[in-house]
């Protein structure tokens, strides 16, 4: 069941909504259910640009950040309906989607006040793009296991190494880069996090072309790249604190789900006939108690946001990994034999065979699943620690 909004969050709803019939044009709003990315090229990126600085301007942007960082310090069911009407009206991901969701309260968190100065408020303009550099061809769920080095050098750092995933890579301005500072140190304890500009000389970028013909998430390289050591985040090898700060909000905002409701597939199964079908009625019901059960540890989790987002975030990633493949195979089966086409020849042009293939962008991305269960079996249930023989071990002498 869906509660009534008390008045004042009924003003708010009503506020929010007739803002968005007033002002989103309707040539930038989506219904492709792969276009939850920054942008598929750079003529759409720019309109999407244009549209947050629209918003920005009217205050609706970066609603939960604390109004002393340029927010409006939003309450929690306040940035509940705000989702609940940017998705009603399929309106487009925001290009600085990953800073205000990610980096920006990371910065927050361990950002100095220059840094604030310098980076909050151009990510709630839409003046900067931003990308999570972390994962690694060796360190991909082992993360502590990234091999990227930084080395100082005066008052920077020279980075060399290579980072894999990247999503939107090729259209950011700056990332958040996570490097190997100290190799006497266990692998947890020597790493560094730095605020990069990723047009900086010897960085390429290398799109990946995805299953469904998308090339969302790249490979990064750099040779001998200068990072001042302005721009480093928290102290010297205290990164993996500051990266548990960020992958805290990713796997939350992962859990909160697309923009594909409950409802959407009831409507796939009314159009196919396949409503009538006692079996499929069932999965009906239990994607419905699937998509209510994560709203709410959704609603939990960020009411305690400001203790700090702890392990529900994994939970919620682990459920909503749970629903996208238990859906995207749903909706599938909705279409009987007709599931196996593709594109125009598909039910709206391929709408649905996009959300199956794209499950496993998310459910991989902010830790698999895997992880998010030894992280709730040890910090949630208590359970013994999985074994961790190189825990202690200074990283030089680590195999590869």
């Amino acid at each position: 069941m869906d509660f009534a909004d008390s008045p004042e969050h009924a003003a708010f709803r009503c506020e929010f909504r007739r803002w968005l019939d007033a002002n989103l044009p309707p040539e930038i709003c989506v219904d492709d259910a792969a276009d939850q990315r920054v942008a598929p090229d750079l003529e759409t990126l720019e309109k999407r640009i244009r549209w947050q600085k629209t918003m920005h301007a009217a205050g609706w942007v970066g609603i939960s950040w604390p109004k002393e960082y340029g927010g409006r310090g939003a309450t929690l069911m306040e940035r509940v309906i705000w989702e609940e009407e940017y998705s009603a009206a399929r309106a487009p991901v925001l290009p600085a989607a990953m800073g205000l969701n990610l980096v920006g309260p990371t910065i927050i968190a361990w950002g100095t006040d220059e840094q604030q100065q310098r980076f909050l408020a151009p990510m709630l303009r839409g003046d900067n793009v931003w990308c999570q550099l972390f994962s690694e061809p060796g360190a991909g769920s082992d993360l502590a296991g990234l091999r990227t080095r930084a080395v100082r050098d005066g008052d920077q750092w020279v980075v060399n190494g290579q980072k894999v995933w990247t999503s939107g890579a090729h259209h950011s301005d700056w990332g958040l880069l996570l490097a190997r500072t100290d190799l006497d140190a266990p692998k947890h304890q020597g790493i560094t996090a730095f605020l990069l500009d990723m047009k900086s000389p010897g960085i390429e970028v290398r799109p990946l072309r995805q299953i469904n013909g998308m090339a969302h998430f790249n490979e990064v390289f750099f040779t001998d790249v200068a990072v001042p050591d302005a721009c480093r985040l928290g102290p010297v090898n205290e990164g993996w604190r500051v990266a548990n700060t960020m992958l805290s909000n990713e796997r939350a905002m992962i859990g909160g789900g697309g923009r594909v409701g409950w409802r959407d597939i009831v409507t796939l199964a009314q159009r196919t006939g396949a409503n009538d079908d006692p079996v499929l009625r069932q999965q009906l019901a239990q994607s419905f108690t699937r998509l209510q059960l994560i709203k709410w540890l959704g609603w939990r989790a960020r009411s305690r946001k400001d203790q700090g987002l702890g392990p529900e975030a994994s939970v919620i990633k682990l459920a909503a990994s749970r629903r996208q493949e238990l859906d995207g195979s749903l909706v599938l089966a909705l279409q009987g034999a007709a599931a196996l086409l593709y594109d125009g020849d598909a039910l709206a042009n391929g709408y649905w065979q996009q959300q199956f293939l794209m499950q496993w962008s998310s459910r991989i991305g902010g830790g698999t699943e895997q992880i998010q269960r030894n992280v709730i079996g040890e910090r949630v249930l208590g359970l013994p620690s999985e074994p961790r023989p190189g825990k202690d071990t200074p990283f030089r002498e680590l195999p590869s």
